[in-house]
């Protein structure tokens, strides 16, 4: 199957799916996104694949979100918000296999959800978390918000969300964002090696151990649908595009003068 926006390979057990789209740091639009269900789906249920990775293209990003300019007061997709994140989040945590993210770069944004949301997290000591959202105007109010929490823990998750900081490798590995950090020259290597410790394991056994941690999240499933909603009434907003309008102009965004609170 060919791919506009996304790299597909299948190897030793291992498909590997890639963000393809490196001139604006692997941000996606809504075919980018689209594309991704597709991938995930085809590892997902294909006898030969074990395990999935997920990365980005090039040296300098694993992900950095939705790519702004494709973003005209909406997304360039279908979706409550113009893109399907909620089919890609949940195609990846109800995949069977373990989902693997290497994060080579920059994870900012829904880049960072990506990653958060994948079982396990392979880092470059090059690599870069954070979120951004209420920077330009917007918010994960699902996995990236509730689900980040059970990750790193309350007082942190604000931190992240209120103050939109970045926070280099090892400093998400403190915090529990990653699993490993390593040279940037090694990650590769260090991916492959996770990966072939999981193709020794039992499918099955992994497949139940999958579904059995996920259970005790699962109800932010249906906290991300109500807040999609949510938020793509916000996106209506002057508020929020001010955000998107800031970020453009390359100005400081003027939220307050919105507010009615």
């Amino acid at each position: 199957m060919d791919y506009q926006d996304i790299l597909y390979k299948e190897e030793s057990g291992v498909a590997t799916i890639t963000i393809n789209r490196p001139d604006v740091y692997n941000a996606f639009r809504g075919i980018t996104v689209e594309e991704m269900i597709q991938a995930f789906s085809r590892a997902s249920w294909h006898s030969s694949c074990g395990v999935i990775v997920l990365t980005g293209a090039g040296d300098k990003a694993f992900c950095t979100g939705g790519d702004q300019s494709a973003h005209e007061g909406h997304y360039d997709g279908r979706g409550a918000i113009g893109l399907p994140l909620e089919e890609l989040h949940s195609i990846i945590r109800d995949s069977p296999k373990p989902v693997l993210a290497r994060v080579q770069g920059y994870a900012i944004g829904g880049g960072n959800v990506l990653a958060l949301i994948c079982d396990l997290t392979i880092a470059s000591e090059r690599a870069v978390f954070g979120q951004v959202g209420p920077k330009v105007g917007s918010v994960d109010p699902g996995w990236g918000t509730a689900y980040l929490t059970r990750v790193v823990g309350e007082k942190k998750a604000r931190e992240i969300w209120y103050l939109c900081r970045r926070y280099p490798a090892q400093q998400a590995l403190q915090m529990g964002l990653c699993n490993c950090v390593v040279p940037h020259e090694q990650l590769d290597a260090e991916v492959d090696r996770w990966c072939r410790e999981i193709l020794e394991k039992s499918p099955t056994a992994l497949t139940i151990a999958k579904r059995s941690i996920n259970a005790d999240s699962e109800a932010i499933r249906g906290i991300g649908q109500l807040g999609v909603q949510a938020v793509s009434l916000y996106y209506q907003t002057e508020e929020s595009k001010e955000g998107v309008n800031a970020f453009r102009e390359k100005r400081p965004p003027e939220f307050r003068k919105f507010t009615k609170f």
